[in-house]
């Protein structure tokens, strides 16, 4: 991710479908954490692999399903929506101003 932090305008950052249950869901959290320092997410809101812990649960997922995220930026917020099979949950992350 070369783009510096603002470099995005509103609107689909990136889509990423991962196994819901594994070593390939931890990646999804290290991708989002990543993504969110390009797009300039406050240092207090590291959470991030735990917020999206939260939402993969939300949606409920069998072990052998995918989990699908999509991240926006939607104005000075990261918007993260997960979902699985129908179900969708969504948290936002305040971007610095």
């Amino acid at each position: 991710m070369s783009n510096s932090a603002g470099a995005v305008r509103n609107g689909l950052v990136l889509r990423l479908s991962v196994p819901a249950a594994g070593d390939l869901r931890a990646i999804a959290g290290e991708i989002a954490a990543k993504l969110a320092e390009q797009l300039g997410v406050k240092a207090a809101e590291g959470g991030l692999p735990a917020a999206l812990d939260d939402l993969a649960r939300s949606v409920d997922p069998a072990s052998g399903d995918d989990v699908a995220f999509e991240f926006y930026k939607v104005d000075q917020e990261l918007k993260i929506e997960a979902s699985c099979h129908g179900r969708a949950s969504q948290a936002r992350v305040p971007l610095a101003s």
